[in-house]
C-alpha cells in the first residue's frame, strides 16, 4: 500500500502527546514556507504577481504571518477574516474582500484597511456606494456561465451564486468608470479541487478574452487579473499534484497573445489559493479510542467530525496512515469514525489498513486546508488545539483547545434563576 510522506516518527509524535493530548492538528512550516516559494517563483516572469492566501481554508495568525513573510497577501471572505489579518499588521492592497450577500460593515472593515473589494453582483455597486462611498479601485467577480464548465465540487457556473454574468460585467465597468473608479480588477473562480493543469491555462484564457473585450466595449483598461483558487491537491497517493509550471508557462503563453499583443500591457497575475499552499502540509493527528465489530469492523477515533468535516460532508478521500504500522500488510478493512451522533461521521469507509488496535495513533493527511477551520460544537464536542511544527524541529501551540468554559461563553447561566418556566 502506498504511503504518504510524514515529516514526524512515531517516536517524535509520542513526545508531542506528552505535551499536547490528541486529538490535534499540527502543520509543517518548512514544506509550507518551501511550497510557497515555488509557487512565487514559477511565475515570476509576471511584474506584480501575488497570490493571495485564501484565510478562510486556515484562519490561523501564525500562518498567514508565515505567508505574509513569503510575499503572499489575504482574501478575505468576512469581516472576522479582516480583522484577523489586521492584526497581524497586513492592510492596503495586500488584503482583498471576496465576499457575497455582503453587509455594509463588511465593506466598510475593507475600505478601511485599504483593502481592494471585489463585488459580487452589479447590484453591489450601487449598495457600496450608497452604505460606504466607492473607493479608487474596484474587482468584479465574473461569473462566465456556461461558457466554462464547472467540477463536481463548485457545479456548474450558471447554477452557481457567485458573480456577474456577461453582459453584467461589461456593464458594471461602464458604471464605474463612469463613477470615477480610476483602478480595475477582474477575478473568476469556477472549481474546487481541480486537479487537471489545463483548467487553469483555460480559465487565463476566458478572463484574458474578458479583458481585451471591456477594453474595447467599456474604454476601461484592467490592472490586474485574479485567476482564483481551485487548484487540488493529491489527496490520494497516487494523484499527481497540478504542475504549476506547466500551468505557469501555458498561462505565459496566453498573456504574450492576448495583452501583450492588444496593448494592455502590464496585467498584474494575482491568485487566491488556499487548499494548495498549506492542505498537504497539515496533518489531523488522532489516537484509536474504541474497536468494535458488528456487522463492519469499526476503528473508533478521539477525533471527530469536527477536526475534519470534509470525509462525512463530501465524501471526500483523507489518507490514513497509522504510525508504527506503514510496512505492515493493509489487510483488514475498517470504517474510521468519530464519536458524534450521526452516522456520517466517518473519516474512511471500508478503507484497508493494517491491523488496528486501542491506543494507535493514526496521522489523517491533507487536512491543513478546510481541516480545523470547518469544525463545530454539535453535540457539544470542542475543537481541538493547532501546533506547528517550526523549521527548527521544536513545535509550537498556536490555538489552544477549546474548553467547557469556551463552549459556554455566550450563554447567560446566572439568568436562569430569574427565569420561569
Amino acid at each position: 500500500m502506498a504511503e504518504k510522506y510524514i515529516p514526524f516518527s512515531k517516536e517524535e509524535v509520542e513526545k508531542i502527546i506528552e505535551n499536547y493530548p490528541t486529538p490535534f492538528h499540527i502543520y509543517d512550516e518548512k514544506a509550507i514556507r518551501e511550497n510557497a516559494r515555488g509557487f512565487k517563483k514559477a511565475f515570476e516572469w509576471n511584474d506584480g504577481f501575488k497570490e493571495y492566501f485564501a484565510v478562510k481554508a486556515t484562519p490561523n495568525p501564525y500562518l498567514v504571518k508565515i505567508l505574509r513573510e513569503e510575499g503572499f497577501g489575504a482574501d478575505c471572505s468576512s469581516e472576522v477574516e479582516l480583522d484577523l489579518v489586521k492584526r497581524i499588521g497586513m492592510s492596503g492592497e495586500e488584503i482583498i474582500l471576496t465576499s457575497n450577500d455582503t453587509p455594509a460593515s463588511e465593506f466598510r472593515a475593507a475600505k478601511e484597511l485599504g483593502a481592494i473589494i471585489n463585488l459580487d453582483d452589479i447590484s453591489h455597486i450601487e449598495y457600496l456606494e450608497k452604505n460606504v462611498g466607492l473607493p479608487e479601485t474596484i474587482c468584479m467577480r465574473y461569473n462566465p456561465g456556461d461558457l466554462k464548465q464547472g467540477n463536481l465540487i463548485i457545479g456548474h457556473p450558471e447554477e452557481a451564486k457567485y458573480g456577474f454574468t456577461h453582459d453584467q460585467i461589461i456593464k458594471g465597468y461602464r458604471i464605474l468608470k463612469s463613477k470615477g473608479v480610476k483602478k480595475f480588477g477582474v477575478h473568476t473562480m469556477v472549481a474546487s479541487n481541480e486537479l487537471d493543469p489545463d483548467y487553469f491555462i483555460e480559465t487565463a484564457e476566458l478572463l484574458f478574452n474578458l479583458i481585451v473585450e471591456v477594453n474595447e466595449k467599456a474604454g476601461v483598461k484592467i490592472s490586474f487579473a485574479n485567476l482564483g483558487g481551485g487548484v487540488g491537491i493529491p489527496y490520494k497517493p497516487e494523484e499527481k499534484a497540478v504542475d504549476l509550471e506547466y500551468v505557469s508557462a501555458g498561462i505565459k503563453k496566453l498573456y504574450e497573445e492576448k495583452i501583450e499583443k492588444n496593448g494592455l500591457a502590464p496585467l498584474k497575475i494575482f491568485f487566491e489559493l488556499g487548499r494548495a499552499i498549506t492542505g498537504p502540509y497539515g496533518y489531523l493527528v488522532s489516537k484509536v479510542l474504541h474497536m468494535k465489530k458488528t456487522y463492519k469492523q469499526f476503528a473508533g477515533l478521539d477525533a471527530s467530525m469536527v477536526n475534519l468535516m470534509r470525509p462525512g460532508m463530501y465524501g471526500a478521500y483523507h489518507h490514513i496512515t497509522v504510525l508504527g504500522k506503514e510496512n505492515e500488510s493493509h489487510d483488514q478493512k475498517y470504517d474510521v469514525t468519530g464519536s458524534l451522533c450521526e452516522n456520517n461521521d466517518k473519516f474512511a469507509i471500508d478503507r484497508m489498513l493494517p491491523e488496528v488496535e486501542y491506543g494507535d495513533i493514526v496521522v489523517i493527511h491533507d487536512a491543513g486546508a478546510h481541516g480545523h477551520a470547518m469544525g463545530f460544537n454539535y453535540n457539544g464536542k470542542l475543537k481541538s488545539a493547532e501546533l506547528l511544527l517550526r523549521e527548527n524541529g521544536e513545535v509550537k501551540q498556536i490555538r489552544r483547545p477549546e474548553t467547557v468554559e469556551d463552549y459556554f461563553a455566550t450563554l447567560d447561566f446566572g439568568g436562569l434563576k430569574d427565569f420561569e418556566v
